[in-house]
């Protein structure tokens, strides 16, 4: 090895060399370091190397698990965090709830729906063609039937200038707030039953209760 050679080695090469020479018999060994100092040097880059390895793989992996988990959200499964109290007593500002996309809702379902630009949580009331009537105490039918509420706590005809029956367009769904006293929902025509390509997703569970 010539000298330029040898002074271009970093310090795990030179140990390795070192280390490596002093298995030699011939070899002086009087001009060396000692062996456990050589050797204990040599252990220790070698696990220094194998943990920078590690490391640098475990961070690539974390990167791509939060670069999949921040699609599957967007994409399929977003997280939204309750605003407001349209939804009492079944969930509370602060709620964070987990949704699923999906192209079929059910009467009953909770669902977030997109609205001038923001999320609004709503229950399915009335699914496209059903006809829907609300008497002044705020008992709900649909299609002639009185609908058992019993996540309500109290029924209100709440604030409602469409006329009843009502009849819910092709491709649309009828929705209410759960708290029909404050909810600003299809019973009111700014709102109106909501469409297809607004509907967001379905709750699928609650991640975290803000009131306990």
């Amino acid at each position: 090895m010539s000298n330029k050679e040898f002074k271009d080695l970093n310090k795990r090469e030179l140990v390795d060399l070192v280390y490596k020479m002093m298995d030699v018999d011939e070899l002086n060994t009087d001009v060396l370091p000692p062996t456990e100092q050589v050797r204990a040097v040599h252990d220790k880059l070698a696990y220094r190397a194998k943990l920078r390895k590690v490391l640098t793989s475990t961070i690539s992996i974390l990167i791509v698990v939060a670069a999949v988990a921040v699609l599957v959200s967007t994409l399929f499964i977003p997280v939204i965090q309750v605003s407001g109290d349209s939804m009492e007593p079944t969930l509370y500002n602060g709620d964070i709830i987990l949704l699923v996309k999906t192209d079929h809702y059910s009467q009953g379902q909770l669902c977030c729906v997109a609205w001038q630009n923001k999320l609004l949580l709503k229950r399915v009331i009335g699914l496209p063609g059903d006809k829907i009537d609300i008497d002044a105490d705020g008992n709900v039918s649909v299609n002639d039937v009185l609908l058992n509420e019993p996540y309500l706590i109290n029924k209100s005809l709440g604030e409602c200038d469409i006329s009843f029956p009502y009849n819910v367009p092709d491709e649309k769904y009828f929705v209410l707030g759960d708290r029909r006293d404050t909810s600003i929902d299809s019973r009111s025509s700014a709102v109106g039953c909501i469409s297809t390509d607004q509907m967001v997703g379905k709750m699928l569970f609650r991640i975290w209760k803000s009131k306990k």
